[in-house]
């Protein structure tokens, strides 16, 4: 099965969330079906958005609507659009009790930040919830390290880890895909692939903040090729004037054309 997550840096408003989640689904079903030999299997799709950006640069970064906007606006969402998962990120402990106790049915997967995934009480408390955990991997960190990690999610329903590119000097990131092979090779939970991430050029200012959607394809392919079946994508309508992380960002209009390829590359592999 290949997975995709998909949906923009932050949740703006009911109505352009639900035109990304609806085109995203619309496009990971086409390829549900029919191949070359006949051997496709499901693509799943899950949306992802974020409630409240709580990293940013700058104090004046826009941050979101928060988590009460948000989770009501995932609700709508799921009722529109039968069958479908979501996924947002949690900063804190109280969220994550707020999310289990108020809005259990509307999120199914809870996202450590790349920055928190050393926290334990966050990760622990993550874990005793009946969700999915997919724990990004901090660009600071080596592969091998991710085992200290893994070793706080034994409560856990699932976890899944997350790749999103490593620090390369100021303001800069890079795919080490050995470090990928070594986490595909050593770990027994699913490996996910943030393309759009591992384009960033993070924090600083003018020409060092943003990144590079054009890597995007390029880089998808090279995951699938090695063995990758799970991608994570942040898509926008405009990325151009996002409110977060729009140089990194890809079109809507070309999720498609990356899910096509990713798709091909999976199954010419196997």
């Amino acid at each position: 099965m290949i997975r995709i997550i998909a949906g923009p840096c932050q949740h703006e408003s009911l109505e352009q969330s639900m035109e990304i989640a609806k085109h995203c689904k619309a496009v990971c079903d086409k390829y549900n079906v029919g191949t070359r030999n006949g051997t496709m299997g499901p693509v799943e799709y899950i949306f992802k958005a974020s409630f409240d950006k709580a990293n940013r640069t700058s104090l004046n970064g826009e941050r979101g609507p928060g988590l009460v906007p948000t989770a009501h606006s995932f609700v709508d969402i799921k009722q529109e659009i039968h069958g479908l998962k979501t996924l947002t990120d949690v900063h804190s402990v109280e969220q994550i009790r707020t999310i289990r106790d108020q809005f259990n049915y509307c999120i199914d997967v809870l996202q450590i930040p790349a920055f928190l995934c050393r926290q334990t009480d966050i990760i622990k408390e993550a874990c005793r919830t009946d969700k999915i955990v997919n724990i990004k991997k901090g660009q600071f960190l080596a592969p091998w390290d991710v085992a200290g990690i893994l070793s706080k999610t034994k409560d856990a329903k699932e976890v899944w880890i997350t790749e999103r590119g490593t620090s390369f000097g100021y303001n800069n990131l890079v795919v080490d895909f050995n470090g990928l092979q070594y986490m595909l090779d050593n770990y027994s939970v699913p490996i996910v692939f943030d393309a759009t991430h591992s384009c960033q050029k993070p924090g600083g200012s003018g020409e060092s903040s943003g990144g590079n959607r054009a890597w995007v394809p390029g880089l998808t392919r090279a995951a699938s090729a090695m063995g990758v079946s799970n991608f994570f994508l942040e898509v926008h309508p405009d990325p151009d004037n996002a409110p977060s992380d729009g140089p990194n960002m890809l079109k809507l209009e070309d999720f498609d054309r990356v899910v096509e390829k990713i798709v091909e590359c999976n199954y010419d592999r196997r």
